[in-house]
């Protein structure tokens, strides 16, 4: 028992009616009779308000230390990590679903999009996927543009285009086998478009 409960009972004070008297919030005293050692203003009023020496109130009874040790041990609270688990199948489905418009830049990202939006499947890995196909669609029209602007010559053309195709397949596909053995993507970037 504390010093402040113990002196608190003796003078048949309520916690509530010491409260008002000292002017002190109830929360305080409770906290103070659970073990907190009062401080400064708190000490001298109470100890004011009770008429007690102020070392009268740090004194603790002896006798049931030990389960006010107890008492004071407060549980540690847990952070528990959400793990995400990933629908696999779902994922190499939206990842896959880009390879037929492998050679149509501009609509490669709309399948595994239009997927997304109706599976609801909206974890960062599908929007790594269409992120990536989506600066794809970007990035490949501009490489077509300046290989056609440098008139190169059109087996130029033919074979930027091919290599570009050849490009987003293999992406597609390698992703496809890091996320049935690893459950991540092997080429990604670093920041998501949508």
């Amino acid at each position: 028992m504390s010093a402040l409960k113990k002196i608190r009972e003796e003078k048949n004070f309520t916690q509530e009616e010491l409260a008002e008297k000292s002017r002190l919030s109830v929360r305080t005293i409770q906290r103070i009779e659970a073990g907190t050692a009062p401080k400064g203003y708190t000490l001298k009023t109470l100890a004011s308000t009770l008429d007690v020496a102020e070392k009268d109130l740090l004194i603790s009874d002896d006798s049931n230390n030990q389960t006010e040790t107890e008492v004071l041990v407060e549980e540690p609270i847990l952070i528990v990590e959400q793990i995400e688990i990933l629908n696999s199948t779902l994922i190499k489905i939206i990842n896959l679903s880009s390879l037929p418009f492998a050679w149509f830049p501009v609509a490669n990202f709309l399948p595994p999009l239009l997927i997304m939006i109706f599976t609801k499947e909206k974890s960062p890995v599908v929007k790594q996927i269409i992120s990536l196909q989506i600066f794809l669609a970007i990035i490949s029209p501009v490489i077509f543009m300046i290989i056609a602007f440098l008139k190169l010559g059109s087996a130029s053309v033919l074979m930027t285009m091919i290599g570009l195709t050849l490009l987003n397949i293999f992406i597609i596909l390698r992703n496809a086998y890091e996320i049935d053995k690893k459950q991540k993507l092997r080429y990604c970037l670093n920041f998501n478009i949508i």
